[in-house]
């Protein structure tokens, strides 16, 4: 802000604040000693509304289009700093609820219920940075929200876009995932 006056990038600082919600839930669930399976399902449905979040700020990256040359390296590094805080907590996140999946069901069921999560954040990520819908609107616009999701499932060929970027950027997120699982539980290599 000091070198090019202006606050343009500031809403950066919000997406980052709405990526760090999911981290936090999963941070604070696994903390606790025993967890009710009920208030368990209940923190699962908060946190899946502010999970495409987080990967979210990576779509941040298109404001570069205003960027003025001289300072194009400045925003890129700005801009991108804090898209990987988001996807480093995006996926953290993903690994901590994983492992409380685990704990309340089997394997096969933990994997699936993550896989798909990581691509309902991509449709997240879509509603978010192509219909501009916000992860407050779930309480304060759901009708709407509601009919746009159903014509996209029940329409797919009339919304190709939304199913295209959907699975490319799902399973960019689940290619990244599977990368940060291998990384993470083999810290040595």
């Amino acid at each position: 802000m000091k070198l090019t006056y202006s606050f343009f990038y500031l809403f950066l600082v919000w997406n980052l604040f709405l990526a760090v919600i999911p981290f936090a839930i999963t941070t604070y669930l696994v903390s606790l000693p025993k967890l009710n399976k009920y208030v368990f399902i209940l923190w699962f449905c908060i946190w899946l509304l502010f999970l495409p979040n987080a990967p979210y700020i990576i779509t941040d990256l298109l404001h570069l289009k205003v960027s003025t040359t001289h300072l194009l390296w400045l925003d890129i590094l700005v801009i991108m700093a804090f898209a990987l805080t988001g996807i480093l907590l995006f996926y953290l996140s993903i690994n901590d609820m994983k492992t409380m999946l685990l704990n309340l069901t089997n394997k096969k069921t933990a994997k699936y219920i993550s896989s798909t999560t990581i691509f309902l954040s991509g449709f997240g990520v879509y509603l978010g940075r192509f219909l501009r819908y916000n992860s407050w609107e779930i309480i304060s616009n759901p009708k709407v929200l509601f009919i746009d999701i159903l014509q996209i499932s029940i329409k797919p060929f009339n919304h190709q876009e939304a199913w295209l970027f959907t699975i490319l950027f799902g399973a960019f997120l689940w290619l990244g995932n599977w990368a940060f699982k291998t990384f993470y539980s083999n810290p040595s290599t």
